[in-house]
């Protein structure tokens, strides 16, 4: 059998990097290329705000829903085989979003998007951190995560460029050639490892897809149907208690969907809280901002996009940067900073809002939130994996990815909440003023995650690597600095 070491001649470090991150990139992509579309989509589809919403939601809901599941598979049937299957379905759904000609088939393709998005981004990381000699990994995770940044930077810019110069169907044909150019790579690069070939959780799985989507559905509901309904209550309740239901059930199942022993490490249960904080509340103030500054100062989807770019480029270079500086600074420093740098950059864009200052005013709070965003992505994937056991890389990855998807699904539901409860309208003059309360509680989220990222460990000297062994799964995974 070839060697790891040798594997590493035949496959180097950069190819490695474009067959894990290119898919990741594309499903990066699709979770912010919608939102300067979703004016145009109000008007050529009819769609209201709550479906505005849905178009969102119901990608990162079934994202959310299936990591788990795929991260399962993925251990059982090969990690390279399913993160194909997930490009496969992904590209395909992407055609089927571009040919949907009501809003119900655009929800409908979105969610087969999310799934398949939930094969591509923990299976990614688990591939690449098996592929990496641990002594350079927070710097391949580091550049994973600038590409991770770059999708998040380039889905508004791209999406606003394709809806103005072309149509908004356009923004999902551009993922086929994508897709077809991922599978051919991972297919070749990426060597198919696997994971403890236990049983799959199916009743976990059910337990917490029904509990994500009855939570987020009574949210979004919310205000339209009325909080004290019998549909939002209902939701709310089957919502909940399913999620209860679901940790009782990984408790004493033989074979848990998710190892409740993950929480165990003070790591990845503090990067977990802190990633699902920073979804919250940064791409649920993405949603209404890019929003505002169409619908209010008078943007074209293009010119929104090319206004956000200094915040939403910015992790591009910050992400490989604050990844490199892991193994000197550890995970805390950069996180809080990060935290910290985004939470003020929504306090002072909530001070020039009612302001009419026009967007340059706009240009230096955009460029620090876009830092912190970077300051953030890379050491939370290091600190999720700092101190995991090789076959846990999938199921603790995957687990990140579900929370973090679940805080982008929770964040636009409740500051949408907040914005359509305080009489919130898609007018000029019907926006600014409930606007501002929805951005405040995202900010305030952000501050209160920057709070708990003080609970994660401080930096310690990395332990030197091993020689590294040949494995049927992943090569043995020294602790890092974090």
């Amino acid at each position: 059998m070839t060697s790891t070491r040798a594997d590493r001649r035949v496959r180097p470090l950069w190819l490695i990097l474009i067959a894990t991150s290119l898919p990741m990139f594309m499903a990066s992509l699709d979770n912010l290329v919608m939102t300067n579309a979703l004016p145009v989509l109000h008007l050529e589809l009819g769609a209201g705000v709550e479906e505005l919403q849905w178009f969102m939601n119901a990608y990162t809901l079934a994202f959310a829903a299936g990591i788990l599941g795929a991260v399962a598979l993925g251990d059982r049937l090969g990690r390279r085989t399913l993160f194909v299957a997930g490009i496969a379905v992904f590209t395909l759904a992407s055609a089927a979003a571009a040919l949907s000609s009501d809003p119900g088939q655009l929800i409908a393709a979105r969610a087969v998007q999310g799934l398949g998005g939930a094969a591509i981004m923990p299976l990614s990381l688990a591939l690449l951190a098996g592929a990496v000699a641990p002594e350079r990994r927070p710097l391949a995770i580091g550049i994973w995560g600038g590409v991770s940044g770059l999708g998040v930077a380039t889905g508004p810019l791209i999406g606003g460029a394709v809806v103005e110069g072309l149509n908004w169907q356009s923004i999902f044909w551009i993922n086929v050639p994508i897709g077809a150019i991922s599978v051919v790579l991972a297919a070749v690069v990426l060597k198919n490892s696997r994971g403890a070939r236990a049983p799959i959780d199916w009743a976990g799985l059910l337990l917490v897809a029904v509990g994500l989507l009855g939570v987020v559905f009574g949210i979004v509901r919310g205000n339209e149907a009325g909080w004290s309904s019998t549909e939002v209550l209902g939701s709310l309740g089957i919502g909940v208690a399913s999620l209860i239901g679901f940790i009782a059930w990984e408790r004493r199942a033989t074979h848990p969907l998710l190892p409740l022993r993950l929480f165990r490490d003070r790591s990845f249960s503090v990067a977990n809280i802190v990633g699902f904080a920073f979804s919250f509340g940064i791409f649920g103030s993405i949603f209404l901002l890019i929003q505002y500054l169409q619908i209010v100062q008078g943007a074209s989807p293009f010119q929104a996009a090319l206004q956000t770019s200094p915040w939403t480029l910015a992790p591009m270079i910050a992400a490989p940067l604050a990844g490199a500086l892991v193994p000197r600074l550890g995970t805390r420093t950069p996180i809080i900073t990060g935290l910290v740098m985004e939470a003020v950059a929504l306090l002072w864009i909530v001070i020039l809002m009612p302001t009419d200052s026009g967007y340059p005013a706009l240009v230096a709070p955009f460029i620090i939130a876009g830092l912190g965003m970077g300051f953030v992505i890379a050491p939370s994937a290091t600190a999720v994996l700092a101190t995991m056991a090789p076959d846990d890389h999938a199921k603790a990855s995957g687990a990140n990815s579900a929370i973090r998807e679940v805080g982008v699904a929770l964040g636009v539901a409740v500051l949408t909440a907040v914005f359509t409860g305080g009489g919130g309208e898609l007018t000029p003059t019907g926006y600014v003023a409930p606007a501002i309360p929805a951005v405040l509680v995202g900010a305030a989220v952000l501050a209160l995650s920057a709070i708990a990222a003080i609970a994660l460990p401080g930096r310690r000297r990395a332990v030197p690597p091993a020689p590294a062994v040949e494995s049927t799964t992943h090569e043995q995974l020294e602790p890092v600095e974090v």
